[in-house]
């Protein structure tokens, strides 16, 4: 069965100053698909996945989220990110709030649920990664692992449609890496549809549907994990892939 086409990138520039990141980038993510981006450092990875929440400003090309033109004049982006989850590297959490007021927060200020339905909400989420005892805990006293598995509860709150994942694992220790991958695999399972930068190839070989492997702010090579990690085709995936596996 064809899924619905989510995003479509077509033709994606960036440039910061006169450095261009992005060099014309073509991707396709369907509905319920969890798509891996992978390369070195500094490929554009991250600045492709800024670019479908419109945290970056394109230069030129299109991005489409369900059926959309995210540059649309008509549109309202503030509107369009509240469908968008996105969970970064460092979790950003606001150190002054409890755990449940940093999940709560938005959905109330954006009118999204009342204050007891959004209590009732952070509860359940918090309760399905494991954490309903921290809910009135503050994030210097969790782990770096709890504290991302609260990021994604916090942006699961909004009821987003795609979540976009910027390395989610990289700033964990090693043991605590584990612990955040599971959540996102029964997110997965879920079939909820998710853009991940990841280092973590064990995961993108597991759970991906597609992987795209970037460098040098092109897409090199894309498929399935069989196609990418076992008859990878291009060289520069081979020497890349030889390094980290």
């Amino acid at each position: 069965m064809q899924r619905d086409e989510k995003i479509v990138v077509k033709d994606l520039h960036k440039c910061f100053g006169d450095l261009e990141v992005l060099k014309g980038m073509d991707a396709v993510v369907h509905d319920g698909e969890v798509v891996c981006l992978i390369g070195p450092s500094g490929s554009g990875k991250s600045t492709f996945l800024r670019c479908l929440n419109g945290l970056e400003k394109k230069n030129s090309g299109s991005i489409i989220v369900n059926g959309q033109d995210i540059d649309d004049k008509k549109m309202d982006i503030n509107h369009y990110r509240q469908n968008i989850g996105m969970v970064f590297q460092h979790f950003n959490l606001f150190d002054n709030m409890t755990i449940k007021k940093n999940i709560t927060m938005a959905p109330v200020m954006l009118k999204k649920m009342t204050k007891a339905e959004a209590d009732k909400k952070a509860m359940e989420l918090l309760e399905r990664v494991g954490l309903k005892e921290k809910a009135d805990a503050y994030p210097n006293q969790l782990s770096g692992g709890q504290k991302q598995r609260c990021a994604i509860t916090r942006s699961l709150a909004m009821n987003p449609d795609i979540l976009l994942f910027d390395e989610p694992t990289s700033a964990l220790d090693p043991e605590m890496v584990g612990e955040v991958l599971e959540v996102m695999k029964e997110l997965a399972k879920e079939g909820m549809t998710m853009v991940v930068v990841t280092h973590e190839m064990g995961f993108a070989r597991e759970v991906a549907d597609n992987v795209i492997f970037m460098d040098d702010g092109l897409i090199v090579e894309t498929g399935t994990p069989d196609e990418i990690f076992t008859h990878t085709k291009t060289q520069r995936a081979k020497e890349f892939l030889n390094k980290v596996l």
